[in-house]
């Protein structure tokens, strides 16, 4: 026999007899213990995290192979609540549910700005770890089972001795979450047939959640972001005067879930003529100049009840965010609705003479801008 051949045999004999080896590792001797855990995340919704993992397939929770009395194989997780959903929905005593597959477990997240509240589902299962490798070869059962299961369906020659669990917040949950700090706390009870509350799971979640490309100055009242907007004049027989007062309907969306440190509002004229004196104008369609083509109006904002006089051009910091009255929105291309801070516009036209306007179409450019705080989460 040449030596390449020997080794090469050497070589497949070794891997043959390896892999069972491998695939049938006893579970080390394992008892119920508490476990706390703070999960704080941070992330924009255009980049988001992958699944958040509390507990990986076959994370081992209890095993005593050799004193079955124990009755490890029968471990299973419950909720504190099967109505609330406070600290976990799920069932709050063991059922012998035969039924695979992993099983959901509602979770209230709550925003810290808003109060918002969004039940998200939990992803979890668990698995029954034998005494000895007669199933297949291995150590664990086939099948992943509710975590309040107590079914077990062992192998000819093997007894459940443990188990292995599976928890899981996967993205098509987080998701839904829309920006801000999102807060909860997931509480489960480790129990068998014979003793309860053996050990408790519990899972702190802060994750603060921004939303930059959907940073938005809403116009409730409109769809488009260049509506045309009256001004609302009106004529006074009697004074022979004209002027108007409009509203414009305004709503800020940050995308901090209206945490930021202030919000920079500018305002200005975009026309093609320096306006008049109050520094907002709107002029006559046919192109002239001259004061009786031009009529001139004031912009006032209001935020959490003050009105703020805005120049032209002249950047207004709206501070005091955290605390400002909210409106929830559903803006457009969004599929759940946000909180925004309502800032309505007020567009004044003081009352001039009739006499000394030219009658007509008017027409201007008013464009508003949002900055945020270059500091942000």
């Amino acid at each position: 026999m040449s030596p390449r051949l020997w080794w090469w045999l050497v070589l497949f004999s070794a891997l043959v007899l390896g892999v069972p080896q491998a695939m049938a590792q006893r579970p080390p001797e394992t008892h119920p213990t508490d476990e706390h855990r703070d999960i704080v995340m941070s992330w924009d919704r255009s980049a988001m995290p992958g699944d958040i993992v509390l507990m990986p397939p076959r994370t081992l929770l209890a095993y005593d192979h050799v004193d079955l009395g124990k009755r490890y194989g029968e471990l299973h997780l419950t909720c504190v609540s099967d109505s609330s959903a406070e600290r976990g929905r799920c069932p709050v005593e063991g059922i012998r549910d035969p039924d695979l597959g992993l099983r959901n477990i509602a979770l209230t997240f709550v925003e810290k700005r808003s109060q918002m509240r969004m039940d998200l589902n939990v992803r979890g299962g668990l698995e029954r770890a034998l005494t000895n490798r007669a199933c297949m070869g291995d150590f664990w059962q086939l099948g992943i089972m509710a975590p309040w299961s107590t079914h077990v369906t062992g192998c000819p020659g093997a007894n459940a001795a443990g188990i292995g669990a599976q928890l899981a917040l996967e993205i098509p949950e987080t998701r839904k979450l829309v920006a801000g700090i999102w807060s909860a706390t997931l509480e489960l009870r480790a129990n068998t047939p014979d003793a309860r509350n053996l050990a408790t799971y519990t899972y702190r979640f802060e994750l603060t959640i921004t939303d930059y490309d959907a940073v938005s100055i809403y116009l409730p009242e409109f769809q488009e972001a260049t509506p045309t907007v009256g001004l609302n004049l009106s004529y006074d027989p009697i004074a022979r005067t004209v002027g108007g007062r409009a509203h414009l309907d305004m709503c800020l969306y940050d995308g901090l879930g209206s945490q930021s440190e202030y919000l920079g509002v500018t305002v200005r004229d975009s026309g093609t003529r320096p306006p008049g004196p109050t520094g907002y104008s709107v002029w006559h369609t046919d192109g002239a100049g001259g004061d009786s083509q031009r009529m001139d109006y004031t912009v006032t904002l209001d935020h959490n009840g003050a009105r703020i006089p805005l120049r032209n051009g002249v950047e207004e910091q709206l501070r005091n965010i955290d605390t400002a009255r909210l409106r929830l929105v559903m803006l457009p291309g969004m599929s759940q609705p946000v909180f925004c801070v309502p800032t309505p516009l007020t567009l004044d036209t003081p009352r001039v003479p009739i006499d000394g306007k030219r009658s007509g179409a008017y027409q201007g450019d008013l464009k508003v801008e949002l900055r945020l705080p270059t500091s942000r989460p």
